[in-house]
C-alpha cells in the first residue's frame, strides 16, 4: 500500500512541472486524493462490502470532483491532472502509466451487465474533455486529443483526435507535430475539410516539414566535412540566406 503511494506522488512529479514539494501533492492535489480513496474503496468492493465502497467514492467525488466508480480497475503510476469532472465507470480498466486530464469520461454505452467500458493500456494520454465510451480498448501508448469522442479501438502508438475520433495518418501526425513547433495545434483540422485556410495551413505545415528536413540533411553533410556547427549560433544566424555560404568559405 505504501510503496503504491510513493509511486503515485512520484507520478506527480514526473508528470506535473508545477508539483513543489511531497507536501504540496499530499494535501493540494485533488486526482491523488481521489486515487487514494479509489484504492480503499476498490478493496471494500472486492471484498464484498458494496454500499460502504460506493459511499466512500461518493465522499471522494464531493471532496474532489472526480468520481470513480469502486469496481473500476486501477493499475500503478495513474496520474489525473486537474481532475474536475472526470467520470470513471464500474467495468473500466486501467492499466500502468496512464495519464489523464480534467473532464474526461471512460463511459458505457449499455445498460446490459457485463463489460460496458473502455479498457487503457500501458502509457495511454487521455486530453481534457475527452469522452471514451463503450466496451472498448485504448491500446497501449496511444493518444486521445482534448475532446475527442472514441467509440472505436485505438491502435498502439496512435493519435484519435475529433468527433467522431479518427485516428491520424502519418501525414497527419508530422503535421501535428510541425503545428506544435509553431505553437498552436492543428487537431482541428483535417485533410478532409474542403476549405481554402485549412488547404493553406496544411500547405504552410507541409513547406515547412520539408524545408526542416532539408536544413537537417545540410547540417549533416556539413558536419561529415569536418565542419562544426554551434547550436547557438545556428540558431542566431538561422534567417540569414549567406549563412551557410559563409560557413563553406
Amino acid at each position: 500500500m505504501f510503496s503504491r503511494i510513493k509511486e503515485d506522488i512520484a507520478s506527480v512529479f514526473d508528470r506535473d512541472p508545477a508539483a513543489r514539494s511531497t507536501w504540496e501533492v499530499l494535501t493540494c492535489y485533488p486526482g491523488f486524493h481521489a486515487l487514494l480513496v479509489h484504492r480503499m474503496s476498490h478493496c471494500l468492493w472486492r471484498n464484498g462490502l458494496k454500499w460502504l465502497a460506493r459511499f466512500m467514492s461518493h465522499l471522494a467525488r464531493w471532496l474532489t470532483g472526480i468520481e470513480i466508480h469502486p469496481g473500476a480497475s486501477i493499475g500503478r503510476r495513474f496520474f489525473i491532472d486537474h481532475g474536475m469532472g472526470v467520470v470513471i465507470g464500474e467495468t473500466a480498466e486501467i492499466e500502468d502509466d496512464v495519464t489523464i486530464y480534467h473532464g474526461v469520461t471512460l463511459g458505457g454505452t449499455s445498460w446490459k451487465q457485463g463489460k460496458r467500458h473502455p479498457t487503457l493500456k500501458n502509457g495511454v494520454v487521455v486530453g481534457a474533455g475527452a469522452k471514451i465510451l463503450g466496451p472498448i480498448i485504448v491500446h497501449e501508448g496511444a493518444k486521445i486529443g482534448s475532446n475527442a469522442v472514441v467509440v472505436k479501438d485505438v491502435p498502439a502508438g496512435a493519435v484519435a483526435v475529433g468527433i467522431p475520433a479518427r485516428i491520424l495518418d502519418e501525414t497527419e501526425a508530422v503535421r501535428s507535430q510541425a503545428a506544435q513547433k509553431l505553437g498552436f495545434s492543428a487537431y482541428a483540422v483535417s485533410g478532409d475539410m474542403n476549405d481554402p485556410v485549412v488547404k493553406a495551413i496544411h500547405g504552410l505545415l507541409d513547406h515547412t516539414v520539408t524545408t526542416d528536413h532539408r536544413i537537417e540533411l545540410i547540417l549533416a553533410q556539413l558536419e561529415r566535412l569536418g565542419v562544426k556547427i554551434e547550436d547557438e549560433k545556428a540558431t542566431a544566424e538561422k534567417f540569414d540566406p549567406n549563412y551557410l555560404n559563409k560557413i563553406v568559405e
